[in-house]
């Protein structure tokens, strides 16, 4: 079984099904990067100094949003899942109005998918938005 097929199976087994197509996105982005740009990704709060740097590097190449659409949207599940493995089984995705949020244990609600859009629109960190839903 691939790397890619084990997290899409475990989010099937363990978590709730709001979790699996977020999972599936961040995995898919992981396999991208290491493929394609060479870039590791390892599912820690370091890896999206990386991811943040990914997103400016994009922002300088002027692409259309409608190119880059789909890469935000995994490395904003990909930062999801950073936070809701940090947080060791305290947060969760959630499924709500046709989109993907991670709520903390707090009861906060964040939504990293747009948040990398943000990012690539030059006014967001997803860095810092998992160091804000990890800080109690």
């Amino acid at each position: 079984m691939t790397a890619h097929r084990a997290a899409v199976h475990a989010a099937r087994t363990t978590r709730p099904h709001a979790a699996a197509k977020p999972v599936r996105w961040a995995a898919d982005t992981v396999a991208t990067m290491r493929e394609g740009a060479r870039l590791r990704l390892d599912y820690s709060t370091q890896s999206l100094w990386r991811v943040d740097r990914m997103i400016e590097e994009l922002r300088r190449e002027q692409p259309p949003y409608a190119a880059v659409e789909s890469v935000l949207r995994g490395f904003g599940a990909y930062a999801g899942e950073v936070i809701v493995r940090r947080a060791g089984g305290a947060a969760e995705w959630l499924e709500a109005g046709g989109g993907h949020w991670v709520r903390t244990a707090d009861g906060r609600l964040w939504d990293p998918v747009d948040e990398a859009r943000r990012c690539f629109a030059g006014h967001g960190s997803l860095r810092l938005l998992c160091r804000d839903a990890t800080t109690v």
